[in-house]
């Protein structure tokens, strides 16, 4: 059997007197796709934030690629070494990039950090990973201001897939895209998937994105995993009163919410 890339083991993360993580346990096989998914506090960011060591956890321990990172780093050479592990891409690129740098400049960076390449070598793979991610010359030589929300989530994928890490979070990555852009993303992520290797934690609120990309599912409400299971199973299928709740609550034609979930409701995870 193929050891996980990532495993979350009794994750717990209390702020002050609120728990926003209770219990998470889950795992990522090499080259999957697995969701998080769940409504606005639901504690799925807070997840992403202590796999990649924004935030330190409460108590619980995350493996990546077979080495403990629930404590963070004590060297930037280890600090290096989980970078080229996991990386992470936000919902909203244009806070994560440089507005004086151009995207060849942001991943070049990246590529001085965390390669040997030396500087023609780093041109040809800014070239490579721009191909991958659908960027032409004229985008990687503007400054983000003049990119669409699209083409800045490319250049941010594009930064990311630089360090070659194993594992890459998408946090509401595609949220924020229209929906002709989203699918346009969409499919550059299926593509670099297919073509590296690299296994997607998709933090998301969006079940027809997380069927569309997705191999299982986790779902969580109140900092707690209530349902999880393959994607389409559970999304077509879903035990959990809140999974049916959350699947009732995607607009349609003739949509009317009628429905929530009070204490009566809910079933035991």
């Amino acid at each position: 059997m193929t050891e996980p890339i990532l495993e979350v083991e009794g994750l717990r993360k209390v702020f002050g007197d609120a728990v926003a993580v209770e219990g998470a346990s889950f795992s990522l096989a090499p080259a999957g796709a697995l969701a998080i998914v769940g409504e606005s506090g639901s504690g799925k960011t807070t997840i992403a934030r202590m796999i990649v060591g924004l935030e330190r956890p409460t108590s619980g321990r995350v493996t990546a690629c077979g080495a403990d990172r629930s404590a963070p780093a004590r060297s930037a050479r280890e600090r290096r070494r989980r970078g080229r592990e996991v990386q992470i891409v936000f919902q909203d690129p244009y806070l994560s990039l440089d507005p004086r740098q151009t995207p060849a400049a942001a991943i070049d960076e990246v590529l001085r950090l965390h390669s040997t390449l030396d500087a023609p070598a780093r041109r040809r793979r800014v070239a490579e990973l721009a191909e991958l991610a659908g960027l032409d010359d004229r985008q990687l030589a503007a400054l983000p201001a003049r990119l669409s929300g699209g083409q800045r989530q490319r250049v941010a994928i594009a930064r990311a897939l630089a360090a070659e890490p194993r594992v890459l979070i998408l946090d509401e990555a595609v949220a924020a895209l229209d929906v002709s852009i989203q699918a346009q993303v969409l499919n550059v992520l299926a593509d670099v998937r297919e073509r590296t290797g690299v296994a997607y934690l998709f933090i998301s609120h969006d079940l027809a994105v997380v069927r569309q990309v997705t191999d299982d599912v986790v779902v969580m409400r109140r900092g707690a995993i209530v349902e999880r299971g393959p994607t389409g199973q559970v999304l077509d299928d879903p035990r959990h009163e809140y999974t049916r709740l959350l699947r009732e609550s995607v607009p349609r034609p003739g949509w009317r919410p009628t429905r929530r979930l009070t204490p009566s409701t809910e079933e035991t995870p």
